[in-house]
């Protein structure tokens, strides 16, 4: 049966040599069929490792949150039959984690393929790692609602459960709106509260803080239009 290479990419620009393992170069060199949340990207990513594989002789299936299931299963399918191993590409970071990338994972599964998951780059574990909560017990919740009361009330409820269980509480935001999820955390939340705030992970400007909610109120970081973790405990 064919393997199904689950293949983490960059969370920032120009580090590959710091977060890449070398396998995945030659994983990439002899692979030529992709499941991929965003194509463009995804052959940016592959052109800018510099390997021997031709992009334009390499397919490309998009797999994103409104692809069609039927889709991808037909897809798998006549990769099955034709005995071709695959990829998947995250848009950032490690696919199958808070992206489209396990419907497939989960197709492959059934069908008896192989999977192999790469090492590479997760803005979830390193975000975690870095605060100084609980690694023992933590939950990610993705994104939080977009209507405000909505969201104000899953804060204080992710609140109310990192207390209760001591349980670090990790959820992200799309960049253009972390200013004011930031805002909305420090309105919600006990003064005691911790929040870490892990930002352009990887990057040479990398910012991870861990403050009471008290402090965050006179140290209000800039995050607009970039890529952030946050946590509760």
């Amino acid at each position: 049966m064919p393997t199904l290479y689950l293949i983490p990419t960059l969370l920032a620009e120009d580090t590959a040599e710091l977060v890449l393992p070398v396998h995945i170069r030659s994983v990439i060199e002899k692979t030529d069929a992709y499941f991929v949340e965003n194509v463009r990207t995804a052959r940016r990513f592959i052109s800018g490792l510099k390997t021997t594989r031709v992009i334009d002789e390499t397919t490309f299936f998009d797999l994103d949150k409104d692809t069609p299931a039927v889709d991808t299963r037909r897809q798998i399918q006549e990769l099955t039959e034709r005995k071709r191993n695959a990829g998947v590409l995250s848009e950032a970071g490690c696919p199958g984690v808070a992206d489209p990338g396990s419907v497939v994972v989960g197709m492959a599964h059934s069908l008896g393929w192989r999977v192999e998951p790469l090492v590479g780059p997760s803005s979830i574990l390193l975000a975690l790692m870095a605060s100084g909560m609980s690694g023992q017990s933590f939950v990610f919740h993705g994104y939080l609602p977009i209507e405000r009361q909505d969201r104000a009330r899953a804060i204080r409820h992710l609140e109310k459960e990192a207390q209760q269980r001591q349980q670090t509480q990790i959820f992200m935001e799309t960049p253009y709106r972390n200013d004011a999820l930031f805002a909305e955390v420090i309105a919600n939340c006990e003064p005691n509260t911790r929040l870490c705030v892990a930002c352009n992970l990887t990057a040479p400007d990398a910012f991870v803080r861990t403050r009471t909610i008290r402090e965050w109120k006179t140290q209000v970081p800039d995050l607009r239009k970039k890529p952030t973790v946050f946590l509760l405990l």
